[in-house]
């Protein structure tokens, strides 16, 4: 494989879309580091492994050899992205982005190579630019080009408000490309029209129009949904790695492949083939896959040693044998009294309701330190400390402190 087609191949590894793949090819083509866009409001101060989605990416890039511009959105985080809501996005003050930002730029070189990372804050232009300018910027657009996106024509359509300010948020991105003289940019699949203002603008202000790579939306732990913070079906990438493979180790078969394909640095397209000829004809254990890009993960996050101590621990876990002391320990307040093993799996994460935690009971799937218990009535009070387990793979450590 010569280097453009491998070059091709890798940019391409779980791309939803590129506009246009012609074009990126022809600037490929030219020989001279590409200049690689990708924004991040931070609306949030911790990120979770589906953000590494875009990260993975510009991480590819930079091993081509390209330019990446991680692009910090602390002005477009104080006008509040709508993509993707029913109502008027409340914006961020000025503080809350500072503070959200500096924690993005501590996390984002997990991935990112450090040194070959360009780091930048679209207020650098935007605090420059002045009202007269934003007017200028605004002329650029018509309202009935605003209300072809999906969400404001939705909300439109259902007489929900659009506050103006809304409008600006994708032509101020696709500035950004403009700024930055990005050659291509990322995003998500809901991002879609805020790239392409990009490309329009670029032309407008006499530049060759970006390239637009759009990358899919991680499902979260639940298979289904997109990952959030919001519906706790994520993986933080600042979490201890004990909860990076206990959460990776859960997820179901096909989210696995998915995840690979989206996640992995270490397993090749051509490899990722032939694991998954292996565990269809059973040569390759659902438990050992997941293992595999479960160690990646709490390596990259982490380190190699952090990893296999937690591997350990989620091993004894698991199998009842081996030292458990290496799982981390969450405390939980107790009243006097104490709590039955129901109330104290519910608050440990391990039930979802005091019903559930006593049908588990009921079908003996609990444990406590590896040893089967069925008393639902005994009381645990201040001072128990122990592994609580329900069934093969969900388990936590506690100790009982008093309320």
């Amino acid at each position: 494989m010569n280097d453009l087609n491998h070059a091709l191949e890798l940019i391409g590894r779980g791309a939803e879309e590129i506009l246009k793949h012609e074009e990126l090819e022809a600037r490929l083509k030219l020989g001279r580091p590409l200049r690689i866009k990708a924004g991040f409001d931070p609306t949030a101060p911790d990120l979770h492994i589906g953000h590494t989605v875009l990260l993975n990416k510009m991480r590819q890039f930079q091993d081509l050899g390209h330019q990446v511009i991680f692009l910090i959105g602390d002005f477009t985080g104080m006008i509040g992205d709508p993509t993707g809501k029913n109502v008027t996005r409340k914006p961020l003050t000025r503080e809350d982005v500072q503070a959200n930002a500096k924690t993005y730029a501590e996390q984002v070189f997990k991935v990112l190579d450090r040194d070959k990372t360009e780091l930048r804050f679209n207020s650098e232009w935007f605090d420059q630019m002045g009202a007269a300018g934003m007017i200028k910027l605004a002329a650029q657009h018509t309202v009935a080009r605003m209300l072809e996106r999906d969400d404001f024509s939705k909300r439109f359509a259902g007489q929900q408000p659009i506050a103006l300010h809304e409008f600006l948020y994708p032509l101020v991105q696709g500035y950004d490309s403009v700024a930055l003289k990005a050659d291509v940019e990322l995003g998500g699949t809901d991002q879609k029209f805020n790239l392409l203002m990009g490309r329009g603008l670029q032309e407008h202000y006499g530049q060759p129009a970006q390239i637009v790579l759009t990358m899919p939306l991680l499902e979260g732990l639940d298979g289904v949904n997109k990952m959030s913070k919001s519906l706790a079906n994520y993986i933080g990438i600042n979490e201890p790695a004990i909860d990076i493979i206990t959460k990776t180790m859960k997820i179901g078969d096909e989210l696995m492949w998915r995840w690979y394909e989206l996640l992995s640095f270490d397993v090749s397209l051509a490899e990722l083939a032939r694991m998954k000829q292996d565990f269809a004809t059973g040569q390759l254990h659902p438990r050992e896959a997941k293992l595999r890009l479960a160690r990646e993960l709490a390596t990259r996050f982490h380190d190699a040693a952090a990893a296999e101590t937690a591997i350990a621990g989620w091993t004894a876990a698991v199998s009842g044998q081996g030292d458990l002391t290496v799982l981390p320990l969450m405390d939980v307040v107790v009243p006097a009294e104490g709590l039955r093993i129901a109330s104290l799996l519910k608050a440990a994460g391990l039930a979802a309701s005091n019903g559930e935690a006593n049908r588990k009971l009921a079908e003996r799937a609990v444990r406590i330190d590896g040893e089967s218990f069925e008393d639902g009535q005994r009381l645990f009070v201040a001072g128990f400390e122990g592994v609580l387990q329900v069934g093969k793979r969900n388990f936590q450590r506690v100790r009982l402190i008093p309320g």
